[in-house]
């Protein structure tokens, strides 16, 4: 069985990873925190539910996926791009 390849070690690797996640971090802290303290302020109907209910079932989980989705595309380029220039 072939040994799996070494983690990237280079700093810059780590900078950018740790820029990206704090970055995503941010944006789920935000997420969670405005849709919990504002969501129940937007008091319109969206198809007989209000849509800070709406908004708190619905959008929040979906911009969580959108957050893993873009953690897991953006890490496979880093470490495409980490390869690659340790293969130099």
């Amino acid at each position: 069985m072939p040994s799996p390849e070494p983690a990237p070690s280079t700093p810059v690797y780590w900078r950018r990873t740790l820029r990206l996640s704090a970055v995503l971090l941010a944006i789920w802290l935000l997420t969670t925190l405005g849709v919990g303290l504002f969501g129940r302020w937007l008091t319109f109907d969206v198809l007989g539910w209000p849509f800070g209910f709406w908004l708190t079932a619905q959008g929040a989980l979906i911009v969580f996926c959108v957050i893993v989705w873009v953690y897991a595309l953006a890490m496979d380029r880093l470490e495409l791009a980490e390869r690659d220039d340790a293969g130099d």
